[in-house]
């Protein structure tokens, strides 16, 4: 068991100063991190499959040429209000990052976090199509401030006395293990019932193409539960957005940055969005998102949009440093992030064919979970159970987080040995055993 005297002094006096926000069901004080693994402030080391919620995809802390690169600009110019003058740096990172993108991409808006990139992608949405109306999904996050809130629909929590919301119509989001329309057992038929639904429901009954701007929604769902869609169902939307001239909008932001292999989770279904939204990740421990949209759509005029501490020099230049070193490296890691999936994604098949509660195992890549069950017949969401697995696993030296009703998430960085990878997910087995 980890001794956790004064983690839990600092938890008392944290709750006296800070306002709730989404703390998990332990109490886990960070000191200090380095690759594979965090250390708290009672001096207990942990592997993380957190990645810190997705932030560090290349390491706890990032590299020390990040670190560096960080350090040497802020001796130069850390803030140089780069929506109102201009700088070199931003322009190198942007140009790269362009690169990563489907040919025809071109310009991009940089911002300090996931739901300031889906503003960004509200606006461009609805100033080049002059509609209003908003498609998000059941069980989606977007984020927190008021225009991405309202096309989040994961917990009542997050809304609840918070509106009234932007025009958003929220639609079912495919579960192939919990199909509403009856297909448990064929996934791409599953799919397809979804896209009718839209169609015959949506789009004749709540509001017509000629009102809606844009499509949002994550390639796989993140905090709704690591939910990976059928490729019918995102090869459909994208032809119900052409086929009524409506944007779609890929988030990004937890799901991309080779986290599941590819630059763009979008890619492992074929499909390619208008805009994209990335955060997390891209900052390589530092606040910055970006939106991207396809050339095709055009820019908004002077004053329109702006953002005091969007490129800041030294978030970018750690940006641009770990960018570096993905651009560079993108075939190596998208082989090493599958064959680590592999490993991985074997040892919660096992998991989920030994254990009644693991209902059902999820993935591609390395963002991975479980759902803890009641039991396989019923398919009922154990929340009680799961923060149970995830007390047990830290106490024997594995940080993990929830998402969705039930589920843990397995979401390591994407370079953790493949010693610790394995560590880890005894850890987790043992927590399971001991919770059965």
């Amino acid at each position: 068991m980890r001794k956790t005297e004064k983690s839990e002094r600092v938890i008392e006096r944290d709750r006296k100063v800070f306002m709730t926000t989404t703390r998990e069901p332990y109490n886990f004080v960070a000191e200090r991190g380095d690759g594979d693994f965090v250390y708290d402030i009672d001096g207990n080391r942990v592997i993380d499959f957190s990645s810190f919620v997705g932030v560090y995809n290349f390491g706890i802390n990032s590299s020390i040429s990040v670190r560096n690169a960080i350090k040497r600009q802020m001796d130069k110019l850390m803030h140089a209000a780069f929506t109102d003058y201009y700088s070199e740096l931003p322009v190198d990172f942007a140009e790269l990052f362009i690169k990563q993108f489907p040919a025809g991409f071109g310009k991009i808006f940089l911002s300090n976090s996931g739901t300031e990139a889906n503003e960004d992608a509200i606006k461009i949405a609805r100033y080049n199509t002059r509609k209003h109306y908003l498609i998000g999904f059941y069980g989606a996050f977007h984020g927190r401030s008021l225009g991405s809130l309202s096309l989040t629909s994961s917990k009542v929590v997050q809304r609840a006395h918070l509106g009234p919301f932007s025009e958003v119509i929220h639609a079912p989001y495919p579960n192939p293990y919990r199909c509403i329309f009856g297909h448990d057992d064929d996934p791409e038929e599953c799919g397809r019932a979804h896209i009718d639904y839209m169609r015959d429901h949506i789009l004749k009954r709540e509001a017509a193409a000629g009102e809606i701007a844009a499509i949002f929604f994550e390639p796989i769902q993140g905090e709704g539960g690591y939910i990976v869609p059928p490729k019918s169902f995102v090869k459909g939307l994208r032809e119900l957005a052409d086929d009524n001239e409506i944007l779609l909008v890929s988030d990004e932001i937890q799901a991309g940055y080779m986290r599941t292999g590819k630059f763009l989770a979008l890619d492992n279904f074929g499909v390619k969005a208008d805009i994209y939204t990335m955060a997390k990740s891209i900052g390589a421990g530092m606040p910055m998102a970006a939106t991207i949209a396809n050339s095709k759509l055009s820019d908004m005029p002077q004053g329109k949009h702006s953002g005091t501490f969007a490129g800041n020099l030294a978030i970018v230049a750690g940006a641009y440093e770990q960018l570096k070193h993905v651009s560079k490296n993108k075939r190596k890691i998208e082989m090493e992030v599958k064959e680590k999936g592999r490993v991985a994604m074997k040892r919660l098949q096992e998991m989920r064919n030994d254990y009644e509660i693991v209902g059902d195992a999820r993935g591609i890549g390395m963002m991975l979970a479980i759902e803890i069950v009641k039991d396989k017949k019923t398919k009922i969401p154990d929340p009680k159970s799961r923060d149970a697995i995830l007390k047990t696993a830290l106490d024997n030296g594995l940080l993990a987080l929830g998402c969705g009703d039930s589920s843990v998430r397995i979401l390591p960085p994407l370079n953790i040995a493949k010693s610790s990878l394995e560590k880890g997910l005894d850890i987790l087995e043992s927590a399971i055993r001991k919770t059965v």
